[in-house]
């Protein structure tokens, strides 16, 4: 299945106009049934309760778009079988997370369907052959892809703590992919990157400081798996193994920064991983003396500088390629050591 670049376009429009049109409606609807995130909590840095019910928007776009192309461009069962692997497990989620932001679930219940999810969409890639980057040893494919995905989806969860930090970063993400995606000629992944990448856009137009609505857990978890299994289906047109296993990492490598910072402030001080507070890059920024809108900015602008290093992966030799990682890696480890050293509270 080919899709031309008028397609890709008009894939990215429509999520555009659709979740931008449906985030509104879905604000009333959260104001009409105070569905509030209330600053109650000392890790909430709002001051005035904010809507939530974004996820819902986000879920039906990118739900809707995704499954109309694939019904008027292709129709294929074979199609239909690789598109519903993605989405189905992202759609259950996003429900999980919705449920969540309706009735505050405990952490517990929210990990075991993540790690629920996780397992089904490994032995999914894994069965039908399409892991990215293979390690040529299946258990050991369906560990990493289990850790990942569980990984990758509580990152974009804790992510969501600044006005517009993850749609944003998410939306930087994804775009990159989606060009990596195209110029290896991987439809799939390009078309849905493509819709993410819309979708986060017309999000933003809602959600930037200051934020009028919030995406809740339905948005954040839906999106994770779905960014996840998206990133791990790619295959990196990469010289080495090592370079191409790289590639997914600097897509997503300040989500992952993130939560490795606030996961390890928590256990150095003897809390739970789980528990929220403010020890995250967002709030380390503001404490800094940024304001939130320039915080969110720096989140976006650090994560496109290791995104376009994903980029020019495929585009150079393999010596090439190995300086880049090896770069990335140098920036990261010291842009995490400068923030792990920062006031976490």
């Amino acid at each position: 299945m080919q899709i031309s670049n008028v397609d890709y376009a008009l894939l990215f429009i429509a999520t555009f106009a659709l979740v931008g049109a449906l985030t509104p409606l879905a604000r009333k609807i959260a104001i009409s049934q105070e569905v509030f995130d209330a600053p109650n909590v000392a890790h909430k840095t709002h001051k005035e309760p904010v809507p939530y019910l974004g996820g819902v928007a986000i879920i039906l776009g990118i739900g809707a778009i995704s499954f109309l192309a694939f019904i008027f461009r292709d129709g294929t069962s074979k199609h239909f079988w690789l598109e519903t692997s993605v989405m189905g497990p992202a759609l259950i989620l996003g429900i999980i997370g919705l449920w969540d932001d309706l009735k505050n679930l405990p952490p517990l219940p929210r990990f075991v369907a993540q790690s629920l999810a996780g397992i089904f969409t490994s032995v999914i890639l894994i069965v039908s052959n399409t892991v990215g980057t293979p390690t040529s040893h299946k258990w050991l494919d369906a560990v990493i892809t289990t850790l990942w995905i569980v990984g990758i989806c509580n990152s974009i969860n804790f992510f969501d703590n600044v006005d517009g930090g993850a749609a944003g970063t998410v939306a930087v993400s994804s775009t990159a992919l989606a060009i990596l995606a195209f110029n290896g000629n991987q439809y799939l992944i390009t078309a849905l990157a493509t819709v993410t990448s819309g979708a986060m856009i017309g999000f933003l137009l809602w959600n930037k400081s200051p934020a009028r609505i919030y995406m809740g857990d339905a948005g954040a978890l839906f999106l994770g798996i779905l960014i996840a299994t998206l990133t791990i289906r790619l295959h990196p047109d990469a010289e080495t193994k090592w370079t191409s296993f790289a590639t997914p990492v600097l897509l997503l490598a300040v989500p992952i920064m993130d939560t490795s910072v606030a996961v390890l402030t928590r256990l150095r001080r003897g809390a739970s991983p789980f528990q929220g507070g403010r020890d995250h890059l967002s709030h380390r920024l503001v404490r800094a003396g940024l304001t939130r809108p320039v915080s969110a900015v720096t989140l976006w602008v650090l994560s496109g500088f290791f995104a376009l290093g994903a980029i020019l992966i495929p585009l150079t030799s393999k010596s090439i390629e190995e300086v880049i990682v090896g770069l990335a890696a140098v920036a990261w480890i010291v842009i995490f050591s400068f923030f792990l050293r920062t006031d976490d509270e």
